[in-house]
């Protein structure tokens, strides 16, 4: 897993958990917290598609060959 993946992810379940705490003490601000989770989601999901693809085409020419 990229690092880059591997941050984003922990920010994810930061901010998820946030938005739980926030919306459980009924503060608004939580709306806040899960804009931040959908950001660092897409940002996860990027970086492990990406390594993902890499990898494929890392290990395409020694299939062919």
């Amino acid at each position: 897993m990229p690092r880059t993946a591997l941050y984003a992810s922990t920010v994810l379940v930061l901010a998820v958990a946030a938005a739980v705490v926030s919306f459980a003490k009924g503060n608004w601000y939580g709306v806040v917290w899960v804009l931040l989770a959908v950001v660092a989601s897409n940002i996860a999901w990027y970086h492990l598609r990406k390594d993902r693809i890499a990898r494929r085409a890392a290990a395409a020419p020694a299939e062919r060959g």
